[in-house]
């Protein structure tokens, strides 16, 4: 979104430092197979989003976004040690619920991690991570001022951005996993037969509970 790419997350090293093209959103595109394909697939991207008001910024920003791209857990580290709390979270849905979810899931953060009057709101940025033909996976990151060990604090915005995600209609997590952090939410979004479902897998295959016993089903 706006935000994220103002701040140049993408740039893990370039934190914080917006140039003349900050405003928009970046979208960082990739290609695959052979010279021949990627140049063909690369200029037929090109122009589509040329014609949908984009503009090309060139290879620079996608080849910096490669290689800091896990940079940003070691700035995570860096940024709690002078009491910044740092925690990221994902969700998905369909197209036609995108921009419901994702005004849900940033509402819910703001208001969970800001004071009762409104101020000290946290910084909440977003992007797509994965694109899908009928779907995508919003991620989101989210900055604010830590209060005490910052776990209880995390732990009440995360249960307010997961209520937001289920009450939308999105999936509560797309590859981070379920686990225990999710587990209270995966039978809203399953339901009872899915639930049963689950149950009757678990006990087919692993009949003495022995993986992961209490971590996945409810």
């Amino acid at each position: 979104d706006e935000n994220e790419t103002e701040v140049t997350l993408a740039k893990p090293d370039e934190v914080g430092a917006a140039g003349e093209d900050a405003g928009g959103c970046l979208m960082v595109t990739g290609y695959e197979g052979t010279a021949e394909q990627v140049h063909a697939r690369r200029f037929a991207v090109t122009a589509r989003l040329e014609e949908l008001g984009a503009r090309c910024l060139g290879r620079e920003g996608g080849e910096a976004w490669a290689r800091g791209r896990f940079h940003g857990p070691y700035l995570r580290d860096s940024l709690l040690d002078v009491g910044v709390l740092v925690e990221t979270l994902e969700t998905a849905t369909f197209w036609s619920n995108l921009p419901r979810l994702y005004d849900t899931v940033r509402t819910a953060l703001t208001e969970a991690l800001s004071a009762p009057d409104g101020s000290g709101a946290p910084l909440v940025l977003c992007h797509v991570s994965h694109v899908y033909e009928n779907g995508a996976s919003l991620y989101f990151t989210v900055a604010t001022a830590q209060q005490g060990d910052g776990l209880e604090q995390w732990a009440r915005a995360k249960a307010a951005a997961s209520d937001a995600m289920i009450d939308a209609g999105a999936t509560i997590t797309h590859h981070h996993a379920v686990g225990r952090d999710h587990k209270p939410w995966l039978a809203r979004e399953i339901g009872p037969v899915g639930v049963e479902i689950l149950r009757a897998v678990k006990e087919r295959l692993d009949p003495h509970g022995v993986l992961n016993p209490g971590i996945l089903v409810p």
